[in-house]
């Protein structure tokens, strides 16, 4: 093994353990996010979870601090109790993605204004924006992986139920489940991996790693687990390309990771299967028009 392999794999071995243990929750989630079409409500919690941070902050705390966890928690579940409720199974005049919006901007201003009260506000928001993930320590993933074997277990023992409530919210409803109590504990248990992974890779890496696979898998499949896998490779890839741009060009970890996630979906992309043109309709035919590019169809005469 050469000098600079041993020296890329000592400051980049916990990183890359982090970049491979948390992402396959955060990509079961993104197909849910995607599945719902609220695609915005997990950028907007982690800004809510952003906010709690900063209000911590302002009240005399530190970053690292427990107390900080705590009180960024709470302000999230705020937010995930005020997404649950805003949801409408039927057709809304405002649209939920609307309110979603609304929340993320309140909050990114938010966020603004309370670091402007905090000494060194300019450096804190940047670094709650982009993160530490090449930082990671040992200790940091050990406290983690706890959680995310925890979360991972119950999502899993309610996937059924949960997989109905995102594609099927009014046959839920129809067989008597309550959809706001099971949407508060989808988006509170959402909320702690998002809190959790925030402190770690910041708010653009962790929403990349919700969104980009899962939309990698559902253009590439439509079986949940085919997509489940497609998006793991994806957060993989992107994380092993991020990773080693970020250390041969001296590149800050989690943007570099982000702009490979992107990379990876525009080849997705280019490169899928465009679906077969639609046949006509038996016992009808096309015909062009005079002087008209249109198509139309006319019925055909039965002999």
């Amino acid at each position: 093994m050469s000098a600079d392999w041993q020296v890329a794999w000592e400051v980049m071995k916990w990183p890359f353990v982090a970049c491979l243990l948390f992402p396959p929750l955060l990509v079961y989630l993104g197909l849910h996010v995607v599945r719902r079409e609220v695609i915005f409500v997990d950028l907007a919690l982690a800004q809510v979870a952003t906010l709690g941070t900063c209000v911590a902050l302002l009240m005399g705390y530190h970053f690292d601090d427990r107390v900080t966890f705590w009180v960024s928690l709470a302000v999230t579940f705020l937010g995930a109790a005020f997404f649950s409720w805003t949801r409408n199974t039927n057709k809304a005049a405002v649209p939920q993605e609307a309110v979603i919006g609304i929340t993320f901007v309140v909050a990114a201003a938010a966020v603004i204004l309370l670091l402007s009260r905090v000494a060194g506000g300019k450096e804190e928001l940047e670094h709650l924006l982009t993160g530490d993930i090449l930082n990671v320590t040992k200790g940091d993933i050990g406290q983690r992986v706890l959680v995310f074997a925890a979360l991972g277990a119950f999502y899993g023992g309610f996937h059924k139920r949960f997989v109905l409530i995102s594609s099927d919210p009014e046959r839920a409803l129809a067989e008597g489940v309550r959809v706001r109590l099971w949407d508060f504990l989808f988006y509170a248990a959402f909320a702690l991996v998002v809190v959790s992974f925030v402190r770690l890779g910041g708010v653009l890496l962790t929403f990349a790693y919700l969104i980009v696979p899962a939309v990698c898998g559902t253009i590439l499949a439509t079986d949940w687990m085919k997509r489940l896998t497609i998006g793991w490779g994806i957060a993989a890839a992107s994380s092993i390309i991020g990773l080693w741009a970020s250390y041969k060009m001296d590149l800050p970890t989690g943007a570099a990771i982000v702009v490979a996630s992107g990379l990876l979906l525009a080849i997705v992309g280019i490169s899928r299967p465009r679906p077969a043109p639609e046949s006509p309709r038996p016992g009808f035919c096309t015909k062009p028009e005079r002087g008209r590019s249109r198509r139309k169809t006319f019925p055909r005469p039965i002999t």
